[in-house]
């Protein structure tokens, strides 16, 4: 019977279940940061910071990232900071990464330095 409407003067609640996608025609350069995922259909030069990051099989992604969750079935080139970090078999990974969870598919290449963070 009674409902109750969002102020339109607050700022909008930052979601941590949302995902940005970026679609194939888009190339940015810069900071991305998000509360969500992201989802890199296009190239992103910069740094990346999110509480998941998927780079799509035409995606492209070079400079740092730090999320709690990569997954990789594109192109990374940089540096990665992770909890769980997943690369697909069609992953091209050149990057120094940190990481507590690992997954490599067959068909996978990675080239760089893997740490396992303890603890």
């Amino acid at each position: 019977m009674f409902s109750k409407t969002a102020d339109p003067t607050s700022a909008p609640a930052r979601n941590s279940n949302a995902k940005s996608v970026l679609a194939q025609d888009l190339k940015i350069t810069g900071e991305i940061s998000s509360a969500g995922s992201i989802e890199v259909l296009g190239e992103v030069d910069g740094t990346i910071t999110a509480r998941g990051l998927t780079v799509g099989p035409e995606g492209r992604v070079t400079g740092t990232v730090t999320a709690e969750v990569v997954e990789i079935k594109g192109k990374l080139d940089g540096k990665v900071a992770s909890q769980s970090f997943t690369l697909r078999a069609a992953a091209d990974v050149t990057a120094d990464v940190t990481y507590s969870t690992l997954v490599i598919e067959s068909g996978a290449t990675i080239e760089g330095k893997f740490s396992l963070v303890k603890g």
